[in-house]
């Protein structure tokens, strides 16, 4: 991986030559206090001019962290692959009754085994994709019904291209520096073993394209959730603060995957939320996740059971 490290080095050092004269803007001052300080101050004048419109006591921060917590907890409980198991094997039955000791005494069949959802050929992909699903449904179906019934524009909400642009050369710095820090850690057998989730992404081409295009569709919801949805509902009753209440909730879903990720997840969430701030718009980090994490997939492949076509590192480029 040395030589994948140097050219990642490289690759930082080349995009900052050319985005040299934007560089002061990543001084902790400005990206982070400067930001915080605007969003503190826009948040008390909105406060203020619902005030004097008599708009009265704002309920969307409520809602927002309300629909987050129970979309969380169905995600958790119904949103997984044990769940997606659990329909084809068993199906759906609701138990109750028995007391807390003994077997339930009633079963409400909703429907039974699902067979036709576990195909022969990507046995694996399937549970894959239902988790993907649930991830869609949870965390950009649901908020934007709840904006739509506030008569807001869900593209209000990070999902215009104009900060986007305006801001593209941060996203090509950030993607190269977390870049080093993947190709450093690509060597560990924690990480070798955990990525990619879908184990025959490498049987075939198809196999590794339609597993990453589900990826991607989870991390496009995943972000439009964290840092649209939730870090915008809340902008004007908390400012800056809304940064800092959706990273608690955003480490927590990283829990189960390597202890490094999930602390990782807290500098992340701080960060991408705070671009997303300072850019309205949610591309960045929605473009710097998915290219992360595909190359999470594509370093821990050529490492252990190579790309489509046994495509491996060289021995010579390992450290």
């Amino acid at each position: 991986m040395k030589v994948l490290f140097f050219a990642a080095v490289l690759y930082v050092v080349v995009v900052a030559v050319l985005a040299r004269r934007h560089l002061p803007e990543l001084h902790p001052r400005r990206f982070f206090l400067e930001t915080w300080r605007d969003v503190d101050r826009a948040a008390a004048e909105a406060r203020a001019r619902r005030q004097m419109e008599g708009k009265g006591y704002d309920w969307r921060p409520l809602i927002a962290l309300v629909l987050v917590s129970v979309v969380l907890t169905l995600q958790e409980y119904f949103g997984d692959r044990t769940t997606w198991s659990r329909f084809v094997n068993q199906g759906l039955v609701i138990d109750w009754g028995g007391g807390p000791s003994r077997a339930a005494t009633h079963h409400w069949k909703i429907f039974g085994p699902q067979a036709w959802m576990n195909p022969r050929a990507y046995g694996d992909l399937a549970p894959l994709t239902y988790w993907s699903f649930t991830r869609s449904l949870g965390y950009f179906v649901l908020p934007a019904i709840a904006l739509k019934l506030w008569g807001e524009r869900v593209r209000d909400y990070g999902l215009r291209g104009k900060g986007f642009l305006s801001h593209a050369w941060i996203y090509a710095l950030f993607f190269g520096i977390v870049l080093i820090a993947v190709v450093l850690v690509a060597g560990t057998s924690e990480f070798a073993n955990y990525y990619p989730f879908y184990k025959d992404a490498s049987r075939s081409w198809k196999d590794f394209f339609l597993w990453e295009v589900i990826y991607a569709a989870q991390f496009f919801t995943l972000e439009f959730f964290f840092r649209g949805f939730m870090v915008f509902s809340t902008r004007d009753a908390m400012g800056s603060s809304a940064v800092l209440a959706m990273v608690v909730p955003y480490c927590m879903i990283h829990f189960g995957k390597p202890w490094a990720e999930c602390l990782a997840a807290i500098l992340a969430g701080i960060v991408l939320g705070t671009l997303a701030l300072k850019t309205r718009s949610i591309w960045s980090g929605f473009l710097i996740h998915v290219t992360v994490a595909v190359s999470m997939d594509l370093a821990a492949m050529l490492q252990t059971r190579g790309l489509p076509g046994g495509i491996k590192l060289p021995v010579s480029w390992g450290w």
